[in-house]
């Protein structure tokens, strides 16, 4: 057979039709590094149920643009180790086009620079400060506060709404504990407040009496905790009670948490707890959240299932696959560079879980605003009444 000069073309013209036809019609595919099992599966499975929300949302619709959105799990436990090998394969083997996760800091701490060196367009709710750095990972973008707004967030509640100046600042033995209690007292400081007793606490430390009688003896107004341990803040609070205290609890998620109510004596000793939470996941005197929350639950009813988990999870999982999709939708491409352009220019993008901005220069994008304290025993369907004090 005979190929002509005129064949050559028309082959490679029709080479060249057929592979952005190929690329318009492939799956945008999302990797998601989920810990879906082990002991800090929570969080993950929350996230789950608003990322597959999302995507069977978005295809139902036509997808982008004609394009089915495919979500890619894997796995993780809550092992680094295993995050790290999911997290190559996503980039080698399966050629994901953004990966969404890990959803807890040890696991990202040791995936971020991976995926930064492969220009994986990257979006995680992890609170670890030093997991954002544009020069570092530019590609690494941050949808939930990180641990200094939550500390901001709570000094801000604790000075100026609570109005106490003198603090006991208690945290776990862990890393997390010992470095989140340290940057607290040090902060609360420098804002004027006199932190009277600092503490880190084994958590599996059965009796909490002499930790509880050194805060109250040397005068503190409020009890600042940081800990992710719920046995450990459910022994505090029913030392507290025991000691007939009324002392306030500020501080970490954790206080909020279901698991705490099955573990005090009484569901008396869950009053005065005001844990970090947000306005976008926060119900008003008449019971009603913001508008296009409000809006969102009615969609997910008989869908996702929010009686055991945190609407934020959902909200935020949500949050990640529409960035993905609509820096596709926008800039009509699925390449690493094109959807971290995009993601820099975002400046109040409405998500459910906030409206999140970014620059080039800054890829913490949830503004510290946003972050309120709960009333922690009013939990509802994964929401909380704002504590007391706002307006």
């Amino acid at each position: 057979m005979i190929i002509t000069r005129r064949g050559l073309g028309l082959a490679a013209a029709a080479t060249s039709l057929s592979m952005p036809a190929v690329a318009q019609n492939e799956p945008i595919k999302i990797g998601w590094l989920a810990a879906m099992t082990g002991p800090s599966s929570a969080p993950a499975i929350g996230f789950n149920r608003g990322v597959m929300w999302a995507a069977e949302a978005i295809n139902n619709s036509g997808g982008v643009k004609g394009r089915k959105v495919e979500i890619i799990t894997r796995d993780t436990q809550g092992d680094p180790t295993k995050a790290v090998n999911a997290t190559q394969e996503m980039i080698s083997q399966l050629r994901v086009h953004a990966i969404w996760g890990p959803t807890n800091s040890g696991e990202s701490l040791a995936v971020t620079a991976i995926m930064a060196r492969a220009k994986m367009p990257n979006i995680h709710p992890c609170v670890v400060d030093s997991l954002i750095d544009p020069v570092k990972y530019p590609n690494a973008f941050r949808i939930a506060p990180s641990n200094t707004q939550w500390d901001d967030a709570v000094r801000s509640y604790t000075l100026n709404i609570a109005k106490v100046k003198k603090v006991a600042v208690i945290g776990d033995t862990t890393g997390y504990g010992v470095s989140a209690a340290n940057a607290s007292a040090a902060a609360f400081q420098k804002d004027g407040a006199e932190v009277v007793t600092k503490a880190n606490i084994d958590a599996t430390q059965p009796d909490m009496t002499p930790d509880m009688l050194r805060a109250r003896n040397a005068g503190a107004q409020a009890i600042i905790i940081w800990s992710v341990s719920t046995g450990m803040i459910a022994r505090l609070l029913n030392t507290r009670a025991a000691m007939g205290w009324d002392v306030p609890f500020i501080g970490h998620p954790a206080l909020a948490s279901g698991e705490i109510g099955a573990l005090i004596d009484k569901p008396a000793n869950w009053e005065k707890v005001y844990a970090i939470g947000y306005k976008s996941c926060s119900y008003d005197a008449s019971g009603k959240l913001p508008p296009r929350n409000q809006e969102l639950v009615q969609r997910l009813q008989g869908k996702v299932n929010l009686q055991d988990t945190l609407l934020w999870w959902v909200a935020c999982g949500i949050d990640a696959v529409e960035l993905v999709t609509k820096a596709v939708e926008a800039t009509g491409a699925t390449s690493n560079q094109a959807i971290i352009a995009h993601w820099n220019s975002l400046k109040q993008y409405p998500g459910y879980f906030g409206e999140y901005s970014f620059t080039a220069q800054d890829h913490n994008g949830y503004p510290v605003s946003d972050v309120v304290m709960s009333a922690a025993s009013t939990g509802k369907n994964g929401t909380f009444a704002l504590a007391p004090g706002y307006g």
